[in-house]
């Protein structure tokens, strides 16, 4: 078994590798067609172009791996379908779930080191990439401040802006969290606000403190607000956080901060239990390509075509299992594991039929 085992590892490996890197290549020249515009539009050097490359890489190899997995297990199975070696492995008496225990095994690997660096390398690798775009829209006068990002703004107090009009360089959907030491936050919301210098103006909002047991015990209505800050503009560069920005575990601490402060944070619920339901999508894809690809006979042409459409039903399906989510149609936890667990129940049910029918 371990010359099989040692085996069968290497007839995955090299498609696998092969796939991230053709996979990686195709994703990243698209990006560089991209970028070419800052060469031309905004005067920016080729070196800083190429770090923004660079810095994109991380993020863009963590896509490709369940996809490569998935490509790889079904071309290496069905290479050897073809070629009448799985008949002789399993004439030899070995079950089919036995075989492929290196395909799962090697998935479930695949995903742990997805986590990981979803979890410590991503992030501060978009971070990287987006405060070098900032810096560079930045200079053209455009308002530093994004849309759908939080951020740290001087003393234990933090924003989030939902919308940014880059016309009037108007905020909208503004939200202020000032922790307190009951451990409840004060919240002003906003509708509408400009920052300027180092000066917030907030219109139209609603000022609330909670009690010590997190519920409203002070109101107020205002149709304008100045908050003002010590930091210059130039410092929310490096604290504005997208949540591509931010790893699984400081999701968590701005969700509770939310949630404490008594607001709906649903979409951001999701994404967090996505974060660990995603990388897990190569080991569901390793069991559930791997009995699927005895059945065809077409070597890689088969393994490719099959490839296509089950990415395609798949992240369809994650689609609209996230919307399902975020609109309180399905918890958030089911939201997010609902189409691995279809997809590892078939896988399973697949493998245990695969040792009648072969």
């Amino acid at each position: 078994m371990r010359i099989f085992d040692r085996y069968l590892t290497r007839e995955l490996l090299g498609p696998f590798f092969f796939c991230v890197f053709g996979f990686t290549v195709v994703l990243i020249s698209g990006l560089l067609f991209q970028l070419t515009d800052l060469i031309f539009v905004h005067d920016v050097d080729v070196p800083t172009v190429a770090r923004l490359l660079l810095y994109r890489i991380p993020a863009t190899v963590v896509m490709t791996l369940p996809i490569a997995t998935l490509f790889a297990t079904l071309l290496a199975v069905g290479r050897l379908v073809q070629d009448n070696e799985m008949t002789v492995m399993r004439g030899s008496g070995i079950a089919y779930p036995r075989l492929i225990v290196p395909f799962l095994v090697l998935g479930l690997l695949i995903s742990i080191g997805t986590y990981l660096a979803s979890e410590y390398i991503v992030p501060a690798a978009n971070t990287k990439f987006e405060n070098i775009l900032r810096r560079i829209i930045f200079s053209d006068g455009v308002p530093l401040v994004e849309e759908n990002v939080f951020f740290h703004g001087g003393d234990d107090r933090y924003f989030y802006i939902g919308e940014v009009d880059t016309k009037t360089h108007e905020l909208k959907k503004i939200l202020v969290y000032e922790l307190s030491s009951s451990g409840f936050p004060s919240i002003t919301s906003a509708k509408t606000g400009v920052f300027h210098d180092n000066v917030w103006v907030l219109f139209d909002g609603v000022y609330q403190e909670l009690d010590e047991e997190g519920f409203v015990q002070f109101e107020s209505r205002f149709e304008r607000m100045e908050i003002v800050t010590e930091q210059e503009g130039e410092v929310y560069f490096g604290n504005q956080r997208s949540v591509e920005e931010m790893s699984r575990r400081e999701l968590a601490e701005y969700i509770e901060r939310f949630q404490r402060g008594g607001l709906k944070v649903r979409s951001w619920v999701v994404e967090h239990h996505m974060r660990l339901s995603l990388p897990m999508s190569s080991f569901v894809f390793a069991l559930f390509a791997a009995p699927l690809a005895l059945l065809g006979k077409g070597g890689r042409a088969y393994g490719i075509i099959v490839s296509l459409v089950i990415l395609l039903v798949y992240y369809v399906a994650v689609s609209v299992s996230r919307s399902l989510g975020i609109n309180e149609v399905l918890p958030p936890l089911v939201a997010a594991w609902l189409v691995n667990s279809l997809f590892a129940v078939s896988g399973f049910v697949l493998l245990v039929l695969a040792d009648r029918w072969y």
